[in-house]
């Protein structure tokens, strides 16, 4: 049956299971990326930062096992391929992570509340897709271009496994697993977090979809008869693929993206269901609503400067030990840490 799929659609496929997970983990398992840092800096809990950590650990363990199979090769995802550019990772990751703390979710966290109900999520996810395709293709384009082609370092390395093995191949791959398992190693050392089974569950099933994205699109791109990126789950362009998807389907065609995004949103409907907690919300409050909207524009803009938002960059991208990932990842958590102290401790008004 899926041999007589067409490739475009096969993908969609993979992405729409993987999504299914991450929408379930977001609504079942509370998996959170400013959730996670809230806990951190204003509760004195590291259980979500460090369930985030598992997630990281463990996508990269089944990502280089399965290179060291033959079933992926990293050199062929988006993330190796991409222009390193230290400064776009570094300012999109900020403006990431500041948008992050307005809007009070990333993408993946707006779109697991527009399933659960949440109208709110909804206007955040479609002003960041559109945000997203004015960086990407639109009127800032050709700024962002001139940016990165300006400031991209040309390295040899495509990964930090390749730094550590240089000679490539199996080496390489022997070397992404030996670090992947030492972020896992770090992640659960605390019996405290050992206890959390469930927390533990729910960042395995992350790993799991991380893991099977990868995987999926190699395995059409070796099999299949049309040119297929070797891709994972990301929510920053996917959404206005999505929009552009619903509005024109004859002009944009099915991607892995928008499959990942329907997912997504049919697991968090199921998970809402599933815990009682599905009910339709709208903002009450313009400052509110005008506070999501700016967030929902800086994370569009910065998520597509950095290639990447908290899942492409910050795990789907350290799956695979890509160069800029911690670059990003270490911007989107100052970023957002700037913008949670503003919000809750006042430094200056966000209204």
């Amino acid at each position: 049956m899926l041999d007589s799929l067409p490739d475009a659609w096969l993908v969609a496929l993979i992405g729409f299971g993987g999504g299914v997970l991450l929408g379930l983990a977001s609504r079942l398992g509370r998996f959170c990326t400013l959730g996670a840092i809230e806990d951190f800096l204003y509760q004195g809990s590291d259980t979500r930062l460090r369930m985030w950590g598992l997630a990281i650990g463990l996508a990269g363990v089944l990502s280089f096992l399965a290179a060291l199979l033959g079933l992926l090769d990293p050199s062929q995802t988006i993330y190796h391929l991409a222009a390193f550019s230290p400064l776009a990772h570094v300012v999109g990751g900020l403006l990431f992570g500041y948008g992050m703390s307005l809007a009070g979710n990333c993408g993946l966290g707006a779109l697991a509340r527009a399933g659960g109900g949440d109208l709110r999520s909804f206007v955040i996810v479609l002003v960041m897709g559109i945000a997203a395709y004015v960086a990407l293709s639109g009127p800032l384009a050709q700024l962002r271009v001139a940016l990165v082609d300006a400031t991209t370092l040309h390295t040899g390395a495509r990964s930090y496994a390749d730094l550590i093995a240089p000679s490539g191949g199996v080496a390489a791959n022997a070397a992404g697993l030996a670090i992947c398992a030492a972020f896992t190693l770090a992640a659960i050392w605390s019996r405290a977090f050992l206890a959390e089974r469930a927390t533990l569950f729910w960042a395995a099933v992350v790993a799991v979809a991380v893991a099977t994205g990868w995987i999926g699109t190699q395995w059409v791109a070796d099999t299949g008869f049309g040119a297929q990126a070797v891709l994972s789950h990301t929510f920053t362009a996917p959404l206005g693929e999505t929009v552009l998807f619903v509005m024109t389907s004859s002009g944009g065609g099915i991607s892995f993206g928008i499959g990942s995004v329907a997912g997504v949103l049919a697991g968090a409907f199921a998970g809402s269901l599933i815990k009682g907690r599905f009910r339709w919300e709208a903002c009450e409050d313009p400052r509110e609503l005008k506070r999501q909207i700016l967030g929902a524009v800086l994370m569009g803009g910065g998520a597509v400067l950095a290639l990447g938002c908290t899942i492409g960059q910050g795990i789907s991208a350290m799956s695979v030990l890509a160069l800029g990932a911690p670059l990003t990842l270490g911007a989107i958590f100052i970023g957002a840490m700037i913008g949670l102290r503003q919000l809750i401790e006042g430094f200056s008004s966000a209204s």
